[in-house]
């Protein structure tokens, strides 16, 4: 499975079976997360078969069933936070997908569980990632149409275009997509909306469009 088709295919997954995440699909994990962590700066951590974070009231008010692990986000207190950890914490998660995993981003209903991660000085935990086998492989969601989500000058070429619909393929909060991708010559803007994990979002969303568009087409704007 290539990472557009991991694109195409993953969707959120709330339920999880027992099966226990080993071997070589671990490691290969582990591995991910390290080059992550060192390309980003960030702090992000594996926790396996611990199930007290998501056996809270707020865990079952959100429909969670089964989880026993999730990738902590965990980083350096600042402005580019939250958008470090969309980015990379969706590279993890189409990275499980093409590893037979599913996924799951969480933003509060979930219980922070003493012990089974690291917070250094200066860091905070953003979200967590659920992941596993699940139960399901989820449903896809409605998307907003490309023009409703883009603006561009001039002509749209055809690896803008495909950079937006990357885009809407992503997950976000509530399934708002409240952001906006624009071109003006090769730079690309992209844009959070206003509300909760808004910035989170943004980080994921700008993973699939580079994905989709290509990474040598154009340059991030401001």
């Amino acid at each position: 499975m290539d990472l557009q088709e991991a694109m195409e295919t993953r969707h959120s997954v709330r339920t999880y079976t027992a099966q226990k995440i080993t071997g070589e699909v671990k490691e290969r994990l582990q591995q991910m997360l390290a080059q992550c962590n060192a390309e980003s700066g960030l702090h992000m951590q594996l926790v396996l078969e611990e199930p007290k974070a998501f056996d809270s009231f707020m865990a079952h008010y959100g429909k969670f069933s089964g989880v026993r692990n999730y990738i902590a986000m965990i980083g350096q207190k600042g402005d580019s936070l939250d958008e470090l950890c969309g980015y990379y914490g969706e590279k993890m998660v189409l990275y499980a997908q093409q590893l037979g995993l599913n996924t799951c981003w969480v933003g509060l209903t979930y219980s922070k569980v003493k012990g089974a991660f690291q917070i250094d000085d200066g860091e905070k935990l953003c979200c967590v990632i659920a992941i596993g086998y699940g139960a399901t492989q989820g449903s896809s969601h409605k998307s907003k149409p490309a023009e409703a989500v883009s603006h561009v000058d001039g002509t749209e070429p055809q690896w803008f275009h495909k950079g937006v619909e990357a885009a809407l393929l992503a997950p976000t909060a509530m399934n708002q997509q409240k952001f906006r991708f624009s071109l003006k010559d090769n730079q690309v803007s992209a844009k959070a909306g206003r509300g909760f994990y808004s910035k989170v979002d943004l980080g994921i969303v700008k993973y699939h469009f580079e994905l989709g568009a290509g990474r040598d087409k154009f340059v991030w704007g401001k």
